[in-house]
């Protein structure tokens, strides 16, 4: 989870990434690298008319015959599109689809706040499933690899559940399992750390929060995910050096794009409480597709081994767990390397083969 709380708590404590001038010259570089020019690529962001306002879609690679990879994003509100030039190589194996949910980022700014309709997880959800849909017939593929990140995942798992038809694989990063409040481990790991390190503030506020998030606002659930973030080093590491830098030198985001996407998360905290009832486990551990989750060996955010626990619950057709090493939370975009390997190893070659067996 990626919250506005998370990002300013990030600036404040590191010094802003370069000048204006130094900001435009790694821009271009930026602009350079994410340029598609082989002859079977394709390169198009659009606005698209979805759950009835104009919501911002992506589709980058250098094969048109590459698999379809939708992602979906987390934060709430926390586009992917500022990590194009950590994950040009994924451009170069699939076809990345990126796009903003509403009250996020370009989708934000397209309307304002006041235009983007109702701000709920079942709204959203619904967006998501007719995102899937415009992809599929726009790009002529039966289905996609679905892959979710941090709050993303929460949509991702239930849209693996409900639609194995839409999608030929779910890829999970920084999984977010929710339990309905049955396992605190990872609060009394956070109250460990605050109590260890001196942070007497931080511990104060955590206290005086129920171990329970299904009884937090959405106030509480933004203040927990900073601290828990800004209390571990490797987390709030991973904030300055790699989302931060990301979001200062995007090469598709003007300055006013930025703050619209500062707004953005800020405005999407209110669908948290909602969620916080989710259990994963009773609503199924059987998804009829192959099934992965790919996760930080460190993440304090989304847990590892809550992760583990439900992936090894869980029946399906094919399905493989393994952990992106030296990252806790953002691992794929820290280490988009390691992500990628993964992708190429365990799922391109699952879902090609599915694509030659369903046109032989």
């Amino acid at each position: 989870m990626i919250t506005a709380a998370l990002i300013a708590a990030a600036t404040l404590a590191t010094p802003v990434a370069g000048t204006l001038g130094h900001r435009r010259i790694r821009q271009a570089s930026g602009a350079r690298q994410m340029r598609i020019e082989a002859p079977n690529g394709i390169d198009e962001q659009r606005y698209v008319c979805i759950g009835g306002i104009d919501q911002w879609i992506s589709v980058r690679g250098e094969d048109r015959a590459n698999p379809v990879m939708l992602e979906i994003h987390g934060g709430p509100g926390a586009s992917n599109a500022i990590y194009g030039p950590r994950t040009r190589a994924w451009e170069k194996h699939f076809t990345i689809v990126r796009w903003d949910m509403r009250g996020t980022g370009k989708t934000l700014r397209r309307s304002g706040t006041a235009h983007q309709g109702e701000l709920s997880f079942a709204r959203m959800y619904e967006d998501a499933v007719e995102v899937t849909r415009h992809v599929r017939g726009e790009l002529g593929v039966d289905r996609v690899v679905l892959v979710a990140n941090s709050f993303g995942s929460t949509f991702g798992l239930r849209l693996a559940r409900q639609y194995p038809d839409l999608y030929s694989a779910y890829v999970g990063t920084d999984q977010n399992i929710h339990d309905a409040g049955r396992d605190d481990s990872a609060h009394r790991a956070l109250l460990t750390r605050l109590h260890t390190a001196g942070k007497r503030k931080e511990l104060a506020t955590i206290e005086e929060m129920d171990a329970d998030a299904r009884t937090w606002t959405a106030e509480q659930h933004a203040a927990y995910a900073k601290i828990a973030a800004t209390s571990d080093p490797l987390t709030f590491a991973t904030m300055k050096s790699v989302v931060m830098k990301s979001l200062w030198f995007s090469p598709q985001h003007s300055l006013g794009e930025l703050g619209a996407l500062g707004k953005g998360m800020k405005l999407s905290e209110q669908i948290l409480p909602a969620t916080a009832h989710f259990d994963d486990w009773a609503d199924g551990t059987t998804f009829d597709l192959p099934f992965f989750i790919f996760q930080g060996d460190q993440d304090v955010l989304t847990p590892t081994d809550r992760a583990k626990r439900f992936f090894d619950d869980v029946q399906a057709p094919v399905k493989d767990f393994a952990l992106i090493e030296d990252a806790g939370h953002f691992a794929s975009f820290r280490h988009p390397e390691q992500f990628l390997h993964l992708m190429l190893t365990k799922v391109r070659p699952l879902v090609t083969n599915q694509l030659r067996l369903a046109t032989a």
